[in-house]
């Protein structure tokens, strides 16, 4: 089972793990990853990662790469 987000620090998979049942308050200065996945069945999936860090006015996003879409065909 694939969660949508992981704590990040000196592992690169860490708790708190995102989950439904999970009621931990993030708190300023933790970080943590938002990592969404889709996946078809017969042909794969994929998981897009952004590391984020907890500040006093919400978040910021760490990751710096561009959202365009690819079609493969």
């Amino acid at each position: 089972t694939h969660r949508v987000g992981h704590g990040i620090g000196l592992d690169p998979h860490e708790p708190p793990y995102m989950f439904g049942e999970n009621a931990l308050i993030l708190a300023p200065g933790m970080a943590y990853t938002i990592e969404p996945g889709i996946y078809l069945p017969e042909r794969g999936g994929v998981r897009i990662e952004d590391d984020v860090v907890v500040t006093e006015n919400g978040c910021e996003t760490l990751s710096d790469m561009p959202r365009k879409l690819i079609t493969l065909a």
